[in-house]
């Protein structure tokens, strides 16, 4: 007979994914083991495969969580009625402080292409496009030039202030010299400076 679910199955299930996030950051998707993952959790497998019958459904589930609130947290914070500069620096913010506290599932997204299938990973990009489309469409607001179709640069720029974003996890440290927010305006700064170069 099929177990019911627990009136706290969604906490239990959070807390399932950060702990599993941790073992993939630290051990690699290929060395990671569902026991592992049950031990790091302070649970028995047959509750982990309760909530996740496998390896690839729960890598599938934190990269695809980890990008619906982050989705989420840019929907909430975009505001259409500001200068397009400081919309723009708004959502560069958004993302650093989501970021938060998130090294481990930002590791699994970055490096989970390979352990999706083909169906997960068009799940996957769905959501990546969202937010892709969010930041493209502000630059494309502040610098029309740049989806000039004969030199089409929208993406480029979009592509790397993500990687200003997507990387930040590589060295900045809480208790550094800079905030995430000073950080989250220092990238903001260098791509709008940076464009009006580009001819």
């Amino acid at each position: 007979m099929a177990r019911t679910r627990a009136n706290d199955f969604e906490e239990k299930q959070h807390s399932l994914l950060l702990d599993a996030a941790r073992v993939f950051a630290t051990q690699g998707m290929e060395k990671a083991s569902m026991s592992q993952i049950a031990s790091a959790a302070g649970v028995s497998k047959s509750l982990l495969y309760h909530y996740y019958p496998s390896k690839d459904a729960l890598i599938f589930e934190i990269v695809h969580s980890h990008l619906e609130e982050l989705d989420q947290a840019l929907t909430d914070a975009d505001d259409p009625s500001l200068p397009p500069e400081e919309r723009l620096e708004k959502l560069v913010k958004t993302v650093i402080e989501a970021y938060r506290g998130a090294d481990d599932q930002h590791k699994v997204q970055l490096n989970a292409s390979q352990a999706l299938s083909a169906e997960q990973r068009a799940e996957i990009v769905k959501v990546e496009r969202r937010v892709v489309k969010r930041f493209s469409n502000t630059l494309r607001e502040i610098h029309p030039i740049l989806d000039d179709p004969d030199r089409p640069l929208l993406m480029p720029v979009t592509m790397s202030l993500f990687g200003m974003m997507n990387w930040v996890y590589m060295w900045f440290k809480e208790d550094g010299p800079i905030s995430r927010e000073d950080y989250a305006r220092l990238a903001t700064v260098l791509i709008l400076e940076g464009v009006k170069a580009v001819r």
